[in-house]
């Protein structure tokens, strides 16, 4: 079942045409002959010490040798210019060796990838030619050149015996499904076949071309049912691949669309859906709609979810939802659902209200209706109705403890209570919040405001100081963490009471990190040596592909993306790697991690521009990482250009003022002029705003005349209680976040500082 984000949770089977499972309905086919089993795990080759030791030396003198290739080789494969292609090519033919054979395999790829399939083939062979530590690479990528140019003959002649001369090539997997089409080409289908039962029950059967491979195979035979059966398999077991489309395809083609069963369909429709492909799923429920034999709740509930689709498409009317069956089961209380969004989208209170109301008597246990009272009560909330948004997200809070949305809307009915002035209401929520959310992300607001309570009208400063350390014991770098400490100090030497309820609220735990890499493993080796040759996106499966990386392999991979200046790669797999970074201590995680995880590229721009602006650097990093992630070629779906992620217009009225002439758009993805403006901009956001940098930065967010209405919603005790009260989350969190980033910079350099120094003092 889909989660009830729009599509109904229509009944598993029909009583008058109940589908099967893709097991029972292939059944019947004939098997093919690279039947589905368990994937085993790829063989390790572990060769011996010394002989990893050897080749990772060999590897390392490539790299060493190849170095100077790497901006050319990364310049040819980002922008691909007769410019590019020239440097490289002028390159490979003044060196030899390794380094000519890693500039004749950068050429290879990029021609490749613009399916200039002659002139990769001459590349490649090339590169072939060395027969050095890329040799694996040059082949791979020489026959899918040779076999997109039709020179199967040639393809099959590389591919045939790759994994024996390469057994710990990260191209293993792909080799099968690559030389069966090949020897498919070549008129060799039992060779084809014979390729693709050697590979059966290992990683390479679950990859979609191999069962896309598999099904051409088969199809080729004669094997009409099998290879239905086999693109069947595809099409179900990975929807939204390319491959899919075409077993799609395929099954039309041979009139074989019957074998999908009601629930098949409804698992695409599914699939499209909560993947966000809308139009997709529209379709699919239409088809669904037309099947013959349905009951009527199971017909309704696909019209119902189709109708969903739409609305995420903004293409449904009223009239038509209003048309969709009225029934006292789960697709009637969608039907309401849809009709409260559609009266919320053109901001009809009473429609919307008279909606709540009846899905409140006619389904009061239906998920939906959780649906409804947490959009209801975001609309009252950005209305600025306090009272109606309490009362429909506490009813949604109590009604539905265990939603997706019951912390929100518990918290939020906390917050607006005390943003009312009803002080001992807020108290309540809050700690019903502390005993009944405790990992939730709400609940570190729910501690600080239930301190803030305990200060201005408990007056019990002991039980405020518990929650502060609270929040500074498991949120150590988040927002509140950074307010909780300027309490604390505050509260002088305030002794914290004991209180057991706090005491279960304790940080994510952390994970074992090394911050040093074994010297003999050839695939961390091998990784940096693609970094040089260009081929950026095999670096993470080429460290992965080594069985000693584990716990490293996410900081090898960001180190060696920041050696060649892709620092927002780096950024993204640190975050992965530390995705609760935020709340460990400095000292709990190596530095080389911090490092990766908040960069300081461009500093010495960042430190000139900061001081012309009168700016505090962090907070520039901080917000250039928050906007972009120091990628300066990023330009956003609202066409905000560069690192500081300035729109256009906003580009040109700026370098006016710094006297640029003749500017143009395209400069703004110069981190140079990007941090120039980006400061200047922020400078006069702070202006506009008293030099107060919560505001500065909402305005930076969500525009300043957004800002001056918030600022017209208070009053507030202070700033604290204004960034609570933004009623945008992506702009709360995005003033939060820069906030906290801020902070942690300082940090970091600050340990790095005093970490220098006392290895220093013991050094001497």
């Amino acid at each position: 079942m889909v989660a009830r984000s729009g599509i109904a949770q229509t009944p598993a089977t029909s009583a008058t045409n109940p589908p099967t499972s893709s097991a029972a309905q292939s059944s019947s086919a004939k098997p093919s002959a690279t039947k589905r089993r368990a994937a085993k795990p790829k063989p390790v080759h572990q060769a011996s010490h010394a002989a990893r030791v050897t080749r990772t030396h060999r590897i390392k003198q490539a790299f060493v040798a190849s170095k100077e290739l790497e901006p050319m080789a990364q310049q040819l494969a980002t922008l691909r210019t007769p410019e590019a292609y020239a440097a490289v090519a002028a390159y490979a033919h003044r060196n030899t060796g390794e380094a000519a054979a890693a500039a004749y395999l950068a050429l290879g790829h990029a021609y490749l990838l613009d399916k200039r399939f002659g002139d990769a083939q001459a590349a490649l062979a090339q590169a072939r030619r060395a027969d050095g530590e890329l040799a694996d690479y040059a082949d791979f990528l020489d026959a899918e050149a040779s076999h997109e140019a039709g020179d199967d003959a040639v393809a099959e002649k590389i591919l045939h015996g790759f994994t024996e001369r390469y057994p710990d090539s990260i191209f293993d997997t792909q080799v099968p499904e690559l030389e069966a089409t090949v020897l498919l080409a070549l008129g060799n289908r039992t060779g084809a076949r014979q390729v693709l039962a050697a590979g059966a029950g290992t990683e390479a059967a679950n990859r979609p071309g191999f069962e896309l491979a598999e099904g051409q195979v088969e199809l080729a035979l004669g094997e009409q049912q099998a290879a239905e059966a086999a693109f069947k398999q595809l099409l179900l077991a990975h929807p939204l691949s390319a491959e899919a489309q075409t077993a799609r395809a395929k099954l039309t083609e041979l009139g074989a669309e019957t074998l999908l069963t009601t629930a098949d369909l409804r698992s695409l429709a599914e699939a499209f859906y909560n993947a966000g492909r809308y139009d997709l799923a529209a379709e699919q429920f239409r088809v669904l709609e037309r099947v013959p034999g349905l009951d009527a709740e199971t017909r309704n509930g696909f019209a119902v979810s189709e109708a969903a689709c739409q609305l995420k498409l903004k293409q449904l009317t009223t009239a038509e939802a209003r048309a969709l069956p009225d029934t006292p089961d789960e697709n009637g209380a969608h039907r309401l659902d849809l009709l409260m969004e559609l009266a919320r989208d053109r901001d009809d209170a009473a429609d919307l209200k008279q909606m709540v109301g009846e899905m409140q008597s006619r389904f009061p246990k239906s998920p939906w209706l959780a649906d409804a009272l947490f959009s209801a009560g975001n609309m009252y909330m950005l209305k600025r109705d306090y009272p109606s948004a309490i009362e429909y997200y506490s009813e949604l809070a109590s009604r539905f403890p265990g939603d997706k949305s019951a912390s929100a809307a518990h918290w939020r009915s906390g917050w607006l209570s005390y943003r009312m002035g009803l002080y001992p209401a807020a108290e309540k929520i809050f700690d019903e919040q502390i005993r009944l959310f405790p990992a939730a992300t709400e609940t570190v607001s729910a501690l600080y405001w239930r301190g803030r309570l305990y200060e201005t009208l408990d007056h019990n400063p002991a039980l405020a100081a518990a929650s502060y350390r609270t929040i500074v014991r498991a949120y150590q770098h988040f927002f509140y963490a950074q307010l909780a400490r300027q309490r604390l100090a505050a509260l002088g030497n305030t002794q914290a009471a004991s209180e057991p309820q706090l005491d279960r609220i304790q940080p994510s735990p952390e994970p074992h990190l090394v911050d040093s890499f074994p010297e003999d493993s050839p695939h961390l080796a091998k990784a940096r040596l693609l970094a040089n040759a260009g081929l950026t996106e095999y670096i993470a499966l080429e460290i992965k592909a080594d069985p000693e990386f584990s716990t490293m392999s996410s900081l090898a991979e960001a180190q060696i993306y920041s050696s060649y200046g892709e620092t927002f790669r780096a950024v993204r797999a640190a975050k992965r790697a530390l995705p609760s970074a935020a709340s460990a201590s400095i000292q709990s995680i190596p530095l080389a991690y911090w490092r990766i995880l908040f960069p300081e590229p461009w500093w010495n721009m960042i430190q000139a521009e900061s001081a012309k602006n009168n700016l505090d650097p962090y907070l520039v990093a901080s917000l250039i990482r928050q906007e972009s992630e120091f990628d300066p070629t990023a330009i956003s779906h609202a066409n905000a250009y560069g690192l500081m992620q300035l729109l256009p217009s906003v580009g040109r009225t700026l370098a006016r003022e710094e006297g640029i002439k003749h500017f143009q758009t395209f400069q703004l993805l110069d981190p140079n002029m990007n941090i120039n403006l980006g400061t200047r901009y922020l400078r006069q956001m702070l202006d506009r705003f008293g030099g107060v940098e919560e505001y500065a930065l909402a305005a930076y967010n969500a525009g300043d005349y957004r800002v001056a209405e918030w600022q017209a919603a208070g009053p507030y005790s202070g700033i604290d209680e204004f960034v609570e009260s933004i009623p945008f989350t992506e702009t709360r969190e995005y003033v939060e976040a820069i906030r906290r980033n801020q902070e942690t910079y300082r940090a970091i350099d600050d340990f790095a500082r005093a970490h220098g120094a006392a290895t220093a003092s013991a050094s001497h």
